[in-house]
């Protein structure tokens, strides 16, 4: 059998703990990208007591350089993957009439950059192995009509995922690898209708899309 990887980037212990044990489930092994080496440790012993194969690897997801270098340890330990899942984002609420461009700046990385690195570090293996899958978090903050002040950052982000996402679809599809995007409008929480869990689920429904009905975004609300 084809040794198949998803590499999820920006790992904590909702969604993306949840993603990456809903493909390791499917006998995926599992490359984790989070910033905190405690947590990352966390993780693989989580994982590994569900008899999952997981890695993590420490990185600044919004400095390239860290990022790149994550990536390279990756490839070396892991291969070329076969699903890349982009799940980070900063939180942090703020006044937009007082914040800072420099902050800004930085969550944009984090949000955006970090993603657009993220995709063009795995673009090239998967292109040689014939196909993949990118799956990148967007959000509600994305669409018209919804724009909660204190998440100016966090929305400028989640519109230029959605961007992001569709740009690259184009640009990647012809090479046989989906992108698409799964719009949360919502606040991720265990045992409701936005559990992690729940979530992780349609993640894993938009990896096993036939290409004819392959979708770029799925608005969950």
């Amino acid at each position: 059998m084809v040794d198949r990887v998803c590499v999820v980037v920006g790992v904590g212990a909702g969604l993306g703990l949840a993603i990456a044990k809903r493909f390791g489930r499917e006998g995926y092994r599992i490359g984790m990208v989070a910033r905190r080496i405690e947590a990352l440790q966390n993780y693989e012993t989580m994982l590994a007591d569900a008899n999952i194969q997981a890695f993590g690897f420490s990185a600044d997801v919004g400095d390239e350089i860290s990022l790149t270098q994550a990536f390279s340890q990756i490839h070396a330990r892991l291969g070329v993957p076969t699903v890349l899942v982009y799940n980070a984002a900063v939180m942090n609420e703020s006044d937009p009439l007082t914040i800072s461009a420099e902050t800004v700046v930085q969550e944009f990385k984090v949000s955006v950059v970090g993603a657009l690195t993220s995709i063009q570090q795995v673009a090239g293996g998967m292109k040689a192995a014939g196909g993949g899958t990118i799956l990148l978090t967007g959000g509600g903050l994305a669409l018209d009509g919804f724009s909660p002040p204190q998440y100016l950052p966090l929305a400028i982000g989640k519109v230029s995922i959605r961007k992001l996402c569709f740009t690259m679809a184009n640009a990647l599809e012809p090479d046989n690898i989906h992108v698409a995007t799964v719009t949360v409008c919502g606040t991720i929480e265990p045992g409701t209708h936005f559990d992690p869990d729940t979530l992780a689920e349609v993640y894993w429904q938009l990896h096993e899309e036939e290409r004819s009905a392959w979708q770029r975004e799925v608005v969950y609300q």
